[in-house]
């Protein structure tokens, strides 16, 4: 992660030099203030004209602060925004290139959280962590250093005041993170509870379990409330404590400062003026301090970001060596020695007690149409996931075109497979979007030529906007979504078909219709397909699987 933090503090050079300025500027010039008010305090208290020169001095030297203030919590922002989105876009990079067996794994809320929430804290690190407490602890500094010109008595009594008052402060934060980090975790677990209830929500009903689920949300919910309210509780407290503090402060020094003992009047006396600055210095003070005990929560806060960040960035990926671009074009109507699919004594299991397939051999030789069969659970659709590099066996080799299929570069999958699934899987957009899926590569000729050979051309033509008609689920019937799903698998012409009991859910009439599509769509290609009824209809090699 800090590779990408600083890649992007290099690429954005003029914006990092601006944030380093602002920075500075905004810490130097609110020091000013305090001392052309000591000036103008002193003058008046002596009975002397103050020129208008030092007035608009003092108003102009507050305006500057508050511009340069600005400026910087702006460009503060601006670049946690270049950050968040270098960081996101990164572990959307690494989420592609995950293997299928650890996307499964992966809680979704957790998934989502590293995505928003840890982000969001890395972002808070340089808004509001580590910049922010170097500007807070310069500050603070600077302005240790004017009162001990000004009165040393003082910042003795603010050096004995302030480790307690950051003892307070630390104490509190550290609370406060603790409820907010079971805070992020209830919402986390609310996150992924929410679409977990979607998805089974008919299983729910028809079990009756309506409230048992709302009760596991209900205690879930509850836990982020608890959580909540502590946050609220300590953040109430602190404020109250800091002011009474700041005010017992100044009281004291005005109480010194006009003791009758000359020695403690020597060590605490001040002007009028100097009395109005050390005011205003003892609340610029205490102000950073708040700031710099929240800052270091902000940063432990993201450190833990940080690491779930690195430890989702560090996960391995699905090669371990250059992937392999397959050419566009390849034989796939017989003569070719090189066999289109091949398993060569395979052994996979998607755990490691329990073997889905074992000691597996096939061979597809280019143009063959080959049908799997055997007994639910025997692996039919797992070879597919390993055709498609979707998992890795645990011994053998997975061969497409000569090629390890877990080393094929995801840019030439498409180009080489097309995989017609049970069900069709609606995506936003047109017709022409659910054939082409926002493929740049796939011409809209592409698209109509597919769906001709589906035989649904005339079909999209009758609707009101064509192939750019919104698509809706019930803008098509059972039986076209599948005819759409077989265009959209042709649409980039691959050479190898990949059918996965596509006509299991359909009546016989439309069963016929679109086993007629399929074999328009299969000619010339490599056909691998796991059904009884395809085997029969369309003929070719049957594989049992055992």
């Amino acid at each position: 992660m800090r590779k990408i933090i600083l890649r992007t503090l290099s690429r954005f050079r003029l914006l990092t030099a601006a944030v380093i300025l602002t920075v500075a500027g905004a810490v130097i010039v609110s020091l000013l203030p305090p001392l052309v008010l000591e000036r103008i305090i002193n003058e008046l208290t002596q009975n002397q004209r103050v020129p208008a020169a030092l007035g608009l001095e003092y108003f102009g030297l507050l305006a500057l602060a508050g511009v340069l203030t600005a400026c910087r919590e702006s460009l503060l922002t601006v670049l946690g925004q270049k950050i968040t989105h270098s960081m996101r876009s990164a572990l959307l990079q690494k989420l592609d290139r995950l293997p299928a067996d650890r996307l499964v794994r992966q809680d979704p809320g957790a998934t989502v959280s590293r995505f928003v929430g840890d982000v969001d804290t890395v972002e808070e690190l340089f808004t509001s962590g580590i910049i922010s407490m170097f500007a807070d602890a310069c500050q603070m500094v600077s302005i240790f250093v004017i009162l001990f010109l000004r009165s040393r008595g003082l910042t003795l009594l603010l050096l004995a005041v302030l480790p307690l008052v950051f003892a307070f402060t630390r104490a509190v934060q550290k609370r406060m993170l603790r409820a907010q980090i079971d805070n992020r975790a209830a919402v986390a677990r609310v996150t992924n509870f929410v679409p977990e209830t979607i998805r089974c929500i008919r299983t729910i009903h028809n079990l009756g379990r309506e409230s048992y689920m709302r009760n596991r949300y209900e205690e879930v919910i509850g836990e982020s409330y608890r959580a909540v309210n502590r946050t609220n509780f300590y953040d109430a407290v602190y404020s109250p404590v800091i002011l009474i503090t700041n005010a017992a402060v100044v009281a004291v020094v005005y109480v010194l400062s006009a003791s009758g003992s000359a020695p403690v009047r020597a060590f605490f006396g001040m002007s009028v003026g100097t009395a109005v600055a050390v005011v205003n210095y003892i609340a610029q003070i205490f102000g950073p301090l708040e700031s710099i005990g929240m800052e270091i929560q902000t940063i432990q806060s993201a450190l833990a970001g940080v690491h779930r960040i690195n430890e989702f960035l560090d996960q391995p990926v699905r090669w371990d060596a250059p992937e392999q671009i397959i050419p566009g074009k390849i034989q796939t109507a017989g003569g070719s020695d090189i066999p289109c699919i091949e398993f060569r004594d395979v052994t996979f299991g998607y755990d490691m007690k329990t073997a889905v397939l074992s000691h597996l051999s096939l061979t597809v030789m280019p143009g063959e149409q080959v049908t799997v069969s055997g007994r639910t659970g025997a692996g039919k659709s797992t070879m597919f996931k390993l055709i498609l590099g979707l998992y890795r066996p645990v011994s053998g080799r997975v061969l497409v075109c000569g090629t390890d299929a877990s080393r094929i570069a995801d840019s030439s999958k498409r180009p080489l497979f097309g995989y017609v699934e049970q069900h069709f899987r609606l995506v936003p957009g047109t017709v022409r979007d659910q054939i082409a899926l926002y493929d740049a590569a796939i011409t809209d000729a592409q698209v109509e030529q597919a769906a001709v050979t589906v035989g649904l051309d005339q079909t999209i033509r009758r609707l009101d906007q064509g192939y750019d008609t919104p698509c809706t689920p019930g803008l098509f019937s059972q039986g076209q979504w599948q005819l759409l799903s077989i265009a959209r698998a042709i649409a980039a012409e691959p050479p190898i078909l990949l059918l996965d009991e596509i006509t299991a859910n359909l009546d016989a009439d439309t069963e016929k219709t679109v086993l007629t599509a399929l074999k328009k769509a299969s000619a010339g290609r490599t056909v691998l397909s796991i059904s009884h009824r395809l085997y029969e209809d369309m003929g070719g090699r049957e594989f049992i699987l055992s």
